[in-house]
This record gives structure tokens, C-alpha cells and sequence, in this order.
């Protein structure tokens, strides 16, 4: 811990945010009291998950050289791993579990 930051500090950086985290979880609840949620929320909630998939997987991508030895083997079989047991299992969390173990795996062991 940086020797400025006292003890009280760090209390009030946790409290600020927690606050912030709470009134940001409690805000759709505040606006949309009625349960009527608006269209366009209704369709940004049906296309950002998506969205930002696919914006992570060329974010995971964009540093590998596909030219080079190992040419993004453990990269794409990790990937090919996640799609696969994603169509055959349906479950996010096992999916990318699975594909961060074969990764790591096949990075320090494999593909040295």
C-alpha cells in the first residue's frame, strides 16, 4: 500500500464504492418502477450481449501472430474447445473454464 493511504482512506474508498455499485444495481428498479421497460433498453439488452462477445473475442486475438511458431495453435485450439463445448453443453461459465485451462495448459506445457 502506497505509504499516503491511511487506514480511513481505504474505508472511504471501499464505502464510495460500494455506494456506487449499489445505486447503479438499484437505478433500473428506480427508473422503471412500473415494470414498463422502454424499447430501446428492451433491444440494447438483446444485442449488447453479443456485442460484446465479439468485441472480447478480437480483443483476445489481436496480439497473436498467426506467422510465427506456434501460428495461434493454443490460441484457436483454446477457442475451437469453447465453441464446441458452448453448442454441446450451453453453459458460459464451463465454456470458458474449460477453453482458460486448455489455454493455459497448452501455453506452458505444450508450446513452450
Amino acid at each position: 500500500m502506497p505509504e499516503n493511504v491511511t487506514f480511513n482512506h481505504t474505508l472511504l474508498i471501499i464505502g464510495v464504492i460500494a455506494a456506487l455499485t449499489f445505486l447503479l444495481r438499484a437505478l433500473p428498479f428506480l427508473l422503471f418502477k412500473g415494470g414498463k421497460t422502454p424499447d430501446m433498453v428492451k433491444y440494447l439488452g438483446k444485442v449488447m450481449p453479443p456485442a460484446v462477445i465479439g468485441m472480447l473475442v478480437i480483443y483476445c486475438f489481436k496480439d497473436v501472430n498467426f506467422t510465427v511458431w506456434p501460428y495461434a495453435l493454443p490460441e484457436l485450439l483454446s477457442a475451437f474447445a469453447v465453441v464446441l463445448l458452448h453448442l454441446w453443453r450451453k453453459n458460459t461459465l464451463l465454456s470458458i473454464g474449460v477453453g482458460t485451462v486448455l489455454y493455459m495448459v497448452l501455453t506452458q506445457l505444450v508450446f513452450k
